[in-house]
């Protein structure tokens, strides 16, 4: 009787773990106490690596009238398909940030244009209680000037969301003791394009992905301790990126590109491009396979911008990479 009080007590002390590492050292459950406060997100390595994007010679004054999702698709579950979107429906938002954060706000000029109906009828009421109160007959041009226009279009939004592109596992057991690993990954992609006010062309289009991964992780234990007597115990720990998180890293990549796609088309320059060429010729060597977007990334995130860019080259000097 005594040993299967122990065994009993092993297992309970077992589960108790994940939950013991979770109190702080004031005593207050950590997990409750994140998931209860509001938090600023960190930035993800792709919002480095627009920050670190130098000046540009002028500013670009640009219009995104919307960004949306145009996959259809719906959330799927084990039950069947949901009335819930795949993607997030807020993808406008994440382009407006990302164009705000591309050299910390020093690229792009945003007009708003995805609810321009609601900036007229502002319009429109100052303008009429300037007429009724103030007797004008024309608004005057210091209280309400023109608004800005655009010379660039950005169009597009989320193209691809394909689910179990990767899936896969492992098992094992001894004596009724075992753990057992699953991992998934999605995919989601976006397209951007840039649009010539003046002239309708087509400047310059972008394709952009990110991978969304889970994984899960568990062990079991199931044995007799005596006659008709069965233990069982059972732990397990699920963890899933963020979809929006996700599809914000893929916009963020594809800011990025449409920024330096444009610098070597000779749209938009650089305000020194003899200090920023590395950043482009290392652009090109990832874009065209030679390099990894996760080496520029992590070395952007450790070192920042251009000095970053030169340990990865350093790195694979090193390697005997070309």
């Amino acid at each position: 009787m005594h040993r299967r009080f122990q065994i009993a007590a092993m297992a309970l002390g077992a589960l108790s773990l994940g939950g013991c590492m979770t109190v702080s050292k004031s005593g207050r459950d950590t997990f409750a106490e994140s998931t209860s406060l509001a938090y600023f997100p960190k930035k993800t390595q792709t919002q480095l690596l627009l920050n670190g994007l130098p000046p540009p010679e002028r500013q670009v004054a640009i219009a995104v009238y919307g960004f949306t999702d145009q996959t259809g698709q719906f959330k799927p579950t084990e039950a069947g398909q949901t009335l819930s979107r795949a993607v997030t429906q807020g993808a406008g938002a994440m382009l407006v940030k990302a164009l705000q954060d591309a050299g910390k706000r020093k690229w792009f000029t945003i007009v708003e244009r995805e609810r321009l109906d609601n900036l007229l009828k502002e319009r429109q009421i100052i303008t009429e209680m300037r007429k009724r109160y103030l007797g004008e007959e024309e608004p005057d041009r210091r209280a309400l000037p023109a608004l800005l226009f655009a010379g660039v279009l950005l169009e597009g939004g989320i193209v691809g969301y394909d689910t179990n592109t990767v899936t896969g596992g492992a098992g094992a057991a001894f004596l009724g003791i075992g753990g057992r690993t699953e991992y998934r990954q999605d995919t989601v992609t976006v397209y951007l394009r840039a649009v010539s006010v003046r002239t309708g062309e087509v400047l310059t289009t972008v394709t952009a992905s990110k991978t969304i991964a889970s994984q899960a992780i568990g062990a079991s234990a199931y044995r007799f301790v005596a006659f008709k007597e069965l233990l069982e115990a059972e732990w397990g720990i699920t963890s899933n990126e963020p979809d929006q998180v996700a599809l914000q890293q893929a916009i963020e990549k594809a800011v990025y590109g449409l920024v330096m796609e444009g610098v070597e088309l000779d749209l938009w320059q650089f305000n020194n491009m003899k200090a920023a060429s590395p950043m482009l010729a290392y652009y090109r060597k990832e874009r065209d396979g030679q390099y990894e977007a996760r080496d520029i990334q992590e070395a952007v995130e450790k070192a920042g911008s251009l000095s970053a860019l030169k340990i990865v080259e350093d790195k694979r000097r090193d390697d005997g990479g070309s």
